[in-house]
């Protein structure tokens, strides 16, 4: 079953979910997992897309935004993941995805902003209510 991972990230700045999208992403990719990042919208697929190009000063981390390689290890979407894609989800959006159920594994990133913060508290209470393992993580600041 699906194990979901929420990383409550000690910050207001929304912004700081990308920072540790980023990282998330390299990890993962690191240890060959597929990976697929969520984007809420098309301005918050580009600013990720930069930062996964910048995040590390000693490397970067490939990708493609999935209209573009949908076979790359790491892709960048607004909807439905590549076919056979499913090893981490990192979720950006503010709600649970429909296709959920199809990823090892979905990273959820919380800040403490009050908007993500209630949507993060309802997307565990789904995730709880349908049996998902969940785990989640207190970050240190940034």
């Amino acid at each position: 079953m699906t194990r979901v991972d929420f990383y409550v990230i000690p910050s207001a700045d929304p912004e700081a979910r990308l920072t540790i999208a980023c990282r998330l992403a390299d990890k993962a990719w690191r240890q060959g997992m597929r990976v697929y990042l969520l984007c809420a919208d098309e301005a918050q697929r580009e600013t990720l897309d930069a930062r996964l190009w910048s995040f590390r000063s000693d490397a970067f981390l490939p990708h493609n935004a999935v209209e573009e390689d949908a076979d790359s290890a790491v892709t960048l979407g607004l909807g439905e993941p590549p076919a056979g894609q499913h090893d981490l989800l990192i979720n950006l959006t503010l709600q649970v995805p429909a296709f959920a159920g199809k990823f090892a594994r979905i990273a959820e990133l919380v800040v403490e902003e009050p908007a993500i913060r209630q949507a993060a508290r309802e997307n565990f209470r789904y995730y709880r209510d349908q049996g998902y393992p969940l785990q989640d993580h207190r970050l240190p600041r940034l």
